[in-house]
């Protein structure tokens, strides 16, 4: 663990054993467990619990009330929105142990998730990808995809900085703000090159 280069609210419970990267915030009364491992630049809002063996990329924003349970794993700029709930057991029982049988969630680079979405274990969120909040993601999710409701039913794409994409009748669209252009073909987005 890097206490060094980290800012550490006197609240937060840091166990030994974590790994926390330069530059990472963690905010009042979070939890990081002895075994997760928190990249360079992440930022982690108040009241968090990251659990053994989560593994969070470069520049994660995790904010306030998110549990990161054991399978959860994300990729570098990820969002994580407000009291997004993710799990890691498809059937759990309270007289039941079923340690060792987490089902694993990995989300890509640069997946959005909104404030108050629920990711049912066991699925892949790919890069890019835009959960809208308060979705119940049941199924893996594609890059660039746009998903709201329960459960989460894909309503579109989106560009790598947050756009919806309308594509026209040949498969083209270009993002508002960047001005990259996509290239939609057989349900696959790609980004072209300037």
């Amino acid at each position: 663990m890097n206490k060094d280069s980290a800012f550490i609210h006197p609240t937060a419970i840091v166990d030994e054993g974590a790994s926390i990267g330069h530059g990472v915030k963690i905010w009042h009364f979070s939890h990081i467990m002895s075994g997760a491992v928190l990249g360079e630049g992440c930022s982690i809002g108040q009241n968090v619990v990251v659990s053994p063996e989560v593994v969070l990329g470069r520049n994660v924003k995790v904010q306030n009330n998110v549990s990161l349970y054991t399978g959860v794993t994300c990729d570098d700029d990820v969002f994580l929105g407000p009291s997004c709930v993710f799990t890691n057991v498809v059937n759990p029982r309270s007289a039941v142990v079923r340690r060792g049988q987490y089902a694993k969630t990995h989300l890509g680079k640069g997946v959005s998730i909104g404030a108050n979405a629920t990711i049912v274990c066991g699925h892949d969120i790919g890069e890019y990808a835009f959960i809208g909040a308060g979705s119940v993601v049941t199924k893996s999710i594609p890059p660039y995809a746009l998903v709201v409701g329960n459960p989460a039913r894909q309503m579109g794409w989106m560009s790598q900085f947050g756009h919806r994409l309308e594509f026209n009748e040949k498969g083209w669209a270009q993002c508002p703000e960047s001005k990259e252009i996509y290239q939609l073909n057989n349900g696959i987005i790609t980004k072209e090159n300037p």
